[in-house]
């Protein structure tokens, strides 16, 4: 289950779903040594570079930007209500501090944790989320092309909460990976542009919270195989994937470090080569509502767990408000082309943004890019940082950026 927001008998209600379902519960500037982020400066460009007069044209490199969970609680819902003043639901408000960061990449990834409900509602919160189709708009809004939709909620409301979700994601022109309507749709892989190279973005979750996967759609959410993932990512390489991205729910809610899961299916994916070159090109987490490490194992970054985005004030396994399930990262990968025709794109700058969802405010706030004013950005800046870099990413070269 996630982590919740604080209404009368909510704890009572956790604890006892926690028997039954494991896993999802539910700034100042940059400081010495932190390097500023060309990515945040760098347009949408055209698929080629020029190349020498008279020469080919080379395929252009890209950044790529992803972010954590995405989960409306029922504090979220009114506060979208209040920004739509009281004409249904504006979620683009809370998003407009990271929209210069999102917005600036050439490919940006969220990760869609909920479902949606029926028009004009209604609407609910943790345990079981509809959240309203308003967010799909705010997420294209702010410039996401992607979202992952595989996760311990994604069955909350059955096979029509899932379909009413693509649906308005497909609305808002927001790609979508990990969930699906039909088999066909299961089957094939979500494929995006961005510079010169074909992106593939794969998705899973470690569970659905109990809910048994529809009856004769078993491809309705894809679920956490090692095997699957491998296959998965080798099937977009034949369909024309230079770069394959897998987006993991997985790891172990309010646990800051990776899990032994996490580690070790991390190191079985990123060793996993074909013709030469890795199936998988990155690796991003979602799941446990606070951030975890980036590390780069056997060549390819992971980044464990970005922690939430967007959520209401969170409570956890011991019934605690836990300020750091408003805490997070969004990393920014600057992939290169090749520089062999059949080589891998490499990631030639790896970033984190820290970002902090102020619930009092009800804003996403950029703390890269925080002038420092407010005690409280430095605070949690530097903790994000510090968990962040537990494991060694500085030394592999990643930097924060704005």
């Amino acid at each position: 289950m996630t982590s919740r927001t604080r209404p009368a008998g909510v704890v009572a209600l956790a604890a006892v779903l926690l028997v039954v379902a494991t896993g999802c519960t539910g700034g100042g500037g940059p400081a010495a040594g932190d390097a500023p982020s060309p990515g945040a400066t760098t347009g949408r460009p055209g698929s080629e570079r020029p190349a020498a007069p008279g020469g080919p044209s080379a395929p252009a490199g890209f950044t790529l930007v992803a972010s954590g969970d995405v989960l409306p609680h029922d504090s979220i819902i009114r506060r979208a209500a209040e920004d739509a003043g009281g004409d249904g639901y504006d979620f683009a408000p809370m998003l407009a501090g990271v929209k210069s960061v999102v917005s600036r990449a050439d490919l940006a990834l969220c990760h869609m944790e909920t479902v949606y409900g029926e028009e004009g509602g209604p609407y609910t919160g943790y345990p079981a989320f509809k959240s309203p189709p308003e967010v799909a708009a705010a997420l294209g809004a702010t410039g996401y092309d992607s979202c992952s939709t595989a996760s311990n909620h994604t069955l909350d409301d059955g096979s029509a909460g899932l379909g009413r979700t693509l649906d308005a994601l497909d609305r808002a022109g927001v790609r979508h990976a990990g969930s699906a309507r039909t088999a066909e749709e299961a089957a094939r892989p979500t494929l995006l542009k961005a510079g010169g190279a074909t992106v593939a973005q794969l998705a899973y979750t470690y569970g659905t919270n109990g809910y048994p996967l529809p009856e004769g759609r078993p491809w309705a959410v894809q679920v956490l195989d090692e095997r699957k993932v491998i296959a998965d990512a080798r099937d977009a390489r034949a369909a024309g994937a230079d770069v394959v991205v897998v987006s993991l729910h997985w790891g172990t809610e309010w646990q800051t470090e990776p899990d032994e899961r996490q580690l070790a299916l991390g190191r079985s994916l990123t060793a996993s080569r074909s013709g030469g070159r890795p199936d998988v090109d990155l690796i991003l987490g979602t799941h446990a509502h606070v951030p975890q490490a980036y590390e780069k194992v056997n060549g390819t970054w992971i980044v464990y767990g970005m922690g939430d985005q967007v959520a209401g004030d969170m409570i956890n396994h011991e019934g605690a408000h836990d300020p750091r399930g408003n805490q997070g990262s969004i990393g920014r990968f600057t992939f290169g082309p090749p520089k062999a025709p059949g080589g891998r794109w490499e990631v030639t700058e790896a970033e984190f943004v820290p970002q902090w969802f102020d619930t009092g405010r009800g804003r996403v706030v950029n703390l890269g890019a925080a002038d420092g004013s407010d005690p409280r950005h430095t605070e949690i800046r530097d903790g994000i940082r510090e968990v962040v870099l537990s494991r060694g990413a500085a030394r592999d070269g990643l930097v924060m950026g704005r």
